[in-house]
Formats: structure tokens, sequence, C-alpha cells
């Protein structure tokens, strides 16, 4: 109607969801991601997390934390789950998700690689490592969630560009494959895995450090842009 509008200059926009039941991850998911570490593709999807308590707005900040030294990013399409299922069958999984958005899976790769075991958990969930927005998209506004162009870049320099179609499992097979093991409720959000082009498999490698600018933009989704502090 042209009413009721604020500019946005004026306003702060926080992430679309902010406090979901699960966040879920999915690693080694595009093809050229498994390349860049001489890696075999996966026969099945590997999945970790990230605590919710990670999410952060589209353009907040992210806090560089005093316990790493290898900060990365890493840009990905999130869908996020509208109804209830488990045991959710693949032909019919697009029916649990309302809609997609971009994430930015921040990744303390001293953490990730080398500490703790060298379980992900810790190196993936700091506070402020899940930059998400800058709004859901609905399903039936995107023609075709696996032929989307996603990209990110850090002060401006292009480190990520790829396309959604170099997935190697595509949303209803990971929303299959995780409803096996959990129940999937509206508000999960469900992240699909990042190209390459990340930091820590550069040569040599490069990570963030206070003062960077980090910008994820997937087609049809938008625009993240989120500064290192």
């Amino acid at each position: 109607s042209g009413h009721h509008r604020v500019p946005r200059g004026t306003t702060r926009l926080l992430a679309p969801v902010g406090d979901p039941e699960k966040l879920i991850c999915v690693g080694l998911n595009y093809r050229d991601h498994c390349l860049e570490q001489d890696l075999r593709v996966p026969k099945e999807p590997l999945i970790f997390s990230k605590f919710p308590s990670a999410i952060t707005g589209p353009f907040d900040d992210i806090v560089h934390p005093q316990d790493s030294t290898a900060v990365d990013w890493e840009v990905e399409l999130a869908a996020v789950i509208g109804k209830r299922g488990r045991h959710i069958e693949e032909s019919v999984a697009l029916e649990h998700v309302v809609g997609f958005t971009v994430a930015n899976d921040v990744s303390a790769r001293d953490w990730q690689m080398r500490r703790n075991g060298r379980q992900w958990l810790l190196g993936k969930t700091f506070d402020t490592f899940c930059p998400l927005g800058p709004a859901i998209v609905t399903k039936e506004a995107v023609p075709d969630v696996h032929n989307l162009w996603i990209r990110c870049s850090v002060n401006g320099q292009r480190m990520q560009d790829s396309s959604t179609r170099h997935l190697v499992f595509g949303v209803p097979a990971l929303i299959a494959w995780v409803s096996r093991f959990v129940t999937l409720v509206p508000g999960d959000i469900l992240l699909t895995g990042t190209p390459a082009g990340v930091g820590v498999f550069r040569k040599p490698p490069v990570f963030l450090k206070p003062g960077d600018e980090v910008q994820c933009e997937i087609e049809e989704l938008g625009t993240i842009c989120n500064r290192v502090v």
C-alpha cells in the first residue's frame, strides 16, 4: 500500500528466526568444496550442529573470539522448516519447508580441526557465529532453489562464487535424512553446506581479523553483511 513504512536505514533487522529449537548443519555438501580439500564426495550427508545462541542478525557484528586465531567464513543456503515431521519422504520433503534465507557458518578452524578432540561443535558455535537473513523468502517465490548463485566476499574481494546446483545432497534429500533421526519442527533451521573458497584451504590460509567485512549473498534471497569486531 505504501503506508506504514519506515526507512531501512532507521531500522535494525534481526535474524528472521532468532531462537529455533534446532540449528542443523551439513558438511562437505558441495563437490567443489570436497575437491579443494582432496576429499571424496560423501555417500551420506555429514551432519553436525550449532547452538541457536550462535545466531545473529544479517547486519550485526561477528565477534572474533579471543580463543581463536583461525576464524573463517562459509556462505550457506539455509532452509527454514515450517511443518512438523519425522521420517519424511524425500518426495514430499519440500512441503515441510516454509522458505529459505542466507547464512554464514562462521568457523574457528583451530577449534574445529585441532582442538576439542576434533569434534566440530565448539569451533562452529561461538556467539555470533551464525549471521542469518535478511529475511525468509517463501519457497513459492524461489523458482529453483537448486540453481542459485551463491557468493561470499571479504573486504570486497570475492572468495566464494558457486551455484547451489553443485550441492551433493539437495534440500529434500537432507530433510529426509535428518528426519530419520530427529523430529523437525517449525522454526528449525537447516544449513546446507558451503562451496569452495573458504580461507583455511587457501595457500597460504586466510583468516578473518577485526575490522574485516564479510558479505554473503544468494540469488533470489538477498545479502547479509557483517563486520568482524
